[in-house]
């Protein structure tokens, strides 16, 4: 026998999917914003206004980026996190504010988890392994061999401390037994740069940012991050292979998120769009021409990425004992 508390609920429950569904129906009714918590130019700026162009062709209705940056990335998450979740308020959410700061953060403004909805997955920037040009290893094993064997010798570079590409460096470190000293830069044009003057002896670095150096010989590379290799670096083997660590997978996501209370129905529909235009050749070619290999997630399989790289990154924060300055 079926408990009036128990019918009341299914009703509730069953009003709200109706009520979502019609709600879904007549969505949009008005142009949508898609804030984007980094400056014009950044990465996630040049692939959340590739999708929102888009999105404004598919919904029929603006998806207007808006710029709100500061913090790491942290303001404009914040702005996203606490909108009004009608489906009107999109963010270019990525790994820094999402998946990296809240470990790193004491206090937070915003929950990632509970307050953030995945909506879809779009992109991820692959990473290269890259050493000074006149570092004494020609392979990507005989690297690992030779740092391993000096504990503390050697020297890895990065665009700050707590910032993805020193979780990622880390990450190899730890997987692959290295002991080295790490060397915060602000930013990785610096980075980069000390390295291809003899300062710093590696670094993993974006695409983007080490590929044009690998071609010019400054830099010496031995592979990229992704465990599938990256047609954006074109005859890099994959670490997971090149230096013999199986599972090694390590990239920076780009996606879109919205409000978490945002009815799934609207989900649905923004995810469904999202996938309709990552399908077309011309979405794909731009989005690899900013550094992003084009890949889409739904709602379940972007959750599911996050809870991945969050539990790895959470345990390289604790074995590298990484803490803001």
């Amino acid at each position: 026998m079926i408990r009036r508390s128990e019918f009341l609920v299914a009703t509730l429950a069953a009003a709200a999917s109706l009520a979502g569904d019609a709600w879904a129906q007549t969505y949009p009714s008005r142009p949508l914003r898609m804030i984007i918590p980094w400056p014009p130019g950044q990465a996630t700026d040049l692939g959340g206004r590739i999708i929102a162009q888009g999105l404004s062709e598919l919904l029929g209705q603006p998806v207007v980026p808006e710029n709100r940056a500061g913090a790491g990335g942290m303001i404009g998450t914040d702005a996203a996190a606490k909108a009004e979740p009608d489906g009107y308020t999109l963010l270019a959410g990525s790994s820094g504010p999402v998946s990296i700061n809240p470990l790193l953060q004491p206090r937070m403004s915003y929950d990632a988890e509970r307050d953030l909805a995945p909506v879809a997955m779009f992109g991820v920037s692959p990473y290269l392994l890259v050493a000074r040009p006149d570092f004494p290893a020609g392979t990507a094993r005989e690297f690992v061999a030779a740092v391993r064997a000096a504990p503390d010798r050697y020297t890895f570079s990065s665009s700050g401390t707590g910032a993805t590409t020193h979780l990622i460096t880390a990450w190899f470190n730890s997987a692959s037994g290295l002991q080295a000293v790490h060397v915060p830069f602000p930013g990785s044009a610096p980075a980069l740069t000390a390295m291809i003057a003899g300062q710093v002896d590696y670094t993993i670095e974006t695409v983007v940012a080490t590929m044009p150096h690998v071609r010019a010989g400054r830099l010496k590379v031995y592979g990229v991050s992704l465990a599938r290799g990256s047609a954006l670096a074109p005859g890099i083997p994959p670490l997971a292979e090149a230096a013999g660590l199986p599972g090694f997978d390590a990239g920076a996501w780009i996606g879109v998120m919205a409000p978490a209370a945002v009815p799934r129905p609207i989900v649905d529909r923004l995810t469904g769009e999202i996938e309709k235009a990552m399908a077309t050749p011309e979405v794909r070619e731009r989005l690899a021409a900013t550094g992003l290999e084009p890949v889409f997630r739904g709602p379940d399989a972007f959750a599911a990425h996050l809870r991945e790289q969050r539990a790895v990154f959470a345990r390289i924060v604790q074995q590298a004992n990484i803490k803001l300055e």
